[in-house]
This record gives C-alpha cells, sequence and structure tokens, in this order.
C-alpha cells in the first residue's frame, strides 16, 4: 500500500504557534486545576472519572501498539486512523482528568515499604514523561499529516516508546493508588 498523501497544507509557522500554544495551555490548565477542588455536592462518586482515565490508557495502549504493527505491515491508512483515535482518546482523557482533579479530594497512597516506592517511581516518571511528551506527540502527528513521513519516522521513534509508556504507566497507577479513593 502507498504512502497517504498530505492531509494539511505545510506551514511550520502556524503548526509551531499551535502546538506550543497547546501545549503550555493543557500544562498550565493541569497544574493550576490540580490545585483547585471544585467541593460541590455531586450523586455520583468521582473517581468514575479515574476508572474512564485508566479504560481510556488501556485503549491508548491497545491502538499504539497496532499502529506499531499497522505501520510495520504497510497497512498506512489503518495506521493512520488508530493513530488519529489514539490522540482523540487522549484529548478526551485530559478533559475527564480534569474533571477528576475538580471534583475529587486528592488520593494519598498508603502502601508501605518497597511498593511505595514503586509506586512513586512510576508515578513521578508517568507525570514528567506526560506533561513533556505533549508536544512532541503533535509534532510526530503534524510530519505525517503534511506527509513527511522520514521526519514523522524520526520522531516517533522517540515518542512512541514515551507515549505507550505514559499509557500504560496510566493504567498501572490507577491500579495501585485505586484502592485508596474514599
Amino acid at each position: 500500500m502507498s504512502l497517504p498523501s498530505a492531509s494539511i497544507t505545510k506551514n511550520d509557522k502556524k503548526a509551531n504557534i499551535f502546538i506550543i500554544s497547546v501545549s503550555a495551555i493543557v500544562f498550565l490548565a493541569v497544574v493550576i486545576l490540580h490545585e483547585l477542588n471544585l467541593n460541590i455536592e455531586i450523586n455520583f462518586d468521582p473517581h468514575i472519572f479515574a476508572k474512564f482515565n485508566a479504560l481510556i490508557n488501556a485503549t491508548v495502549s491497545i491502538l499504539l501498539i497496532l499502529g506499531l504493527v499497522f505501520v510495520k505491515s504497510k497497512k498506512y491508512l489503518l495506521h493512520k486512523r488508530v493513530m488519529k483515535l489514539s490522540i482523540i482518546l487522549s484529548v478526551l482523557f485530559l478533559l475527564s482528568y480534569i474533571a477528576h482533579h475538580l471534583l475529587a479530594e486528592s488520593t494519598v497512597f498508603l502502601g508501605k515499604g518497597s511498593i511505595k516506592t514503586i509506586y512513586y517511581l512510576i508515578l513521578i516518571s508517568h507525570i514528567i514523561l506526560a506533561g513533556l511528551s505533549l508536544p512532541f506527540i503533535l509534532y510526530t502527528a503534524y510530519r505525517a499529516s503534511i506527509a513527511e513521513f522520514g521526519k514523522h519516522k524520526k520522531l516517533a521513534r522517540y515518542v512512541y516508546p514515551v507515549w505507550l509508556y505514559v499509557a500504560v504507566t496510566g493504567v498501572i497507577v490507577f491500579i495501585l493508588i485505586s484502592p485508596y479513593y474514599s
């Protein structure tokens, strides 16, 4: 199967402005909103968002693996579709993540010993890589969208494993913290 044609017109200046702006807004929103709690009465468990986030992360993990399988099999249209879906689900994750942190109080991990160390190592690496990976994910998607597949592939070689790590560790963090939700 041949490589797909460009789906958007190349404009690196506009792409840079968009990617940097979106990344900065998301970073600031997460930092600011993480410290806020609306403290409003709701008629459902706000940790449903955390469960939903874990489901999204698990789905994105599977989609990322499928995306790699499809591109290695030269099934470029399927690769493009699952990667777009991964980005869409990641946006949905972000909205759900914000809702969870606005509606639920912070949960403290109460595990002891080595499991506590493991939890915090995974959590800290997950948070740092999630924050740093967004602009690179967007640049990688942009390069594919303008049919610069050589540059796309060079970026994806580094961005893909980080994105996959963030998705997988998101599920692990949920599994480890969820018993402590009140």
